[in-house]
């Protein structure tokens, strides 16, 4: 036991990440019941459809659970709302000021987690008031910081600058992984990519396929002068990666984004004109499994690591 898993009352410090398309209650649920903390993702879901995914999740589990919501979500307030209402007692929030929902949301009871990419903002989620912070580095999929600080050194600094319990992001998918965040001061791992491509994970199976079957280097951070976001090697993204080198401005780059083009590519299986996200570390996976095989592989190679560990 350590304070991540007596925070979140789970048997592993290991938490799913909530991510778009992906993480639906199957996943969460799946993670939940494997010892870890599943996540809902808010933020591909209409305020209506997140609240069915919290019903569906309960009804799924006897395990905690919670939600993550990215503080750019336009329908902000009703999701909000729907956490309260439907009881949700944990909540990841990303992409914004953990000082503009942190108050709000524990004075209903709720523990409050936010992600960052940089030690700045984690000083800034200690003053919020937050229970715990995700230091989330370059490598991940999705949405990324601007800093482009890799896992290791950002969780150096993140560690130096707050006295909360730290969980590490961004490129972890092995116990071994887990073994050295931990040795530089996390206490717990949010993990994405690989969950992402479980059986339960709510993706297209031809996405899931594809990401089985990348490379080093197939993932580029792009997008910057909007939100920095790892994105696949297919069509859309050389198009993406052309129009920066010719300096196309934000809008111009928002246009040819246009409406849907993640659900398009993660959830529907266009690998051509989809936008697909998923984290560096897909590079080592090759084997589509279950949740429940994949905490057990994470969790048994943690103890051989610890037990075989020697200075």
């Amino acid at each position: 036991m350590n304070r991540i898993t007596s925070l979140f009352n789970i048997s592993y410090p290991i938490i799913q990440g909530g991510m778009v398309w992906c993480s639906g209650w199957r996943l969460a649920s799946a993670v939940s019941n494997a010892g870890g903390l599943g996540l809902l993702g808010a933020g591909s879901m209409y305020p209506e459809v997140l609240r069915e995914h919290i019903q569906k999740c309960r009804a799924a589990t006897q395990k905690p659970f919670g939600v993550n919501i990215p503080l750019m979500y336009p329908q902000i307030e009703a999701i909000m709302n729907i956490v309260a209402e439907e009881g949700v007692k944990i909540v990841f929030t990303s992409a914004g000021n953990p000082k503009t929902w942190t108050n709000w949301l524990k004075e209903k009871g709720i523990t409050v987690v936010h992600v960052v990419s940089s030690s700045k903002f984690a000083k800034k989620c200690e003053e919020a008031g937050v229970d715990a912070i995700v230091a989330e580095g370059f490598e991940a999929g999705g949405h990324n910081g601007r800093e482009e600080t890799t896992t290791l050194c950002l969780l150096e600094s993140v560690r130096r600058t707050t006295n909360l319990p730290v969980i590490a992001a961004g490129g972890i998918a092995t116990g071994r992984a887990i073994i050295a965040t931990f040795v530089l001061g996390a206490e717990g791992v949010q993990i994405g990519t690989r969950f992402a491509l479980t059986v339960e994970s709510s993706a297209h199976e031809a996405f899931k396929n594809y990401c089985l079957n990348l490379n080093e280097g197939d993932t580029k951070l792009l997008l910057k002068k909007m939100a920095p976001t790892r994105l696949v090697k297919n069509g859309f993204r050389d198009t993406v990666e052309e129009s920066e080198n010719r300096g196309a401005s934000a809008h111009e780059l928002q246009e040819l984004l246009g409406k849907g083009r993640a659900k398009r590519g993660i959830f529907e299986g266009d690998l051509y004109g989809g936008e697909l996200e998923i984290g560096q570390i897909s590079a080592i996976l090759r084997k589509k499994q279950t949740v429940e095989e994949v905490v057990q592989e994470l969790v048994t190679e943690m103890e051989e690591m610890v037990s075989g560990f020697r200075i």
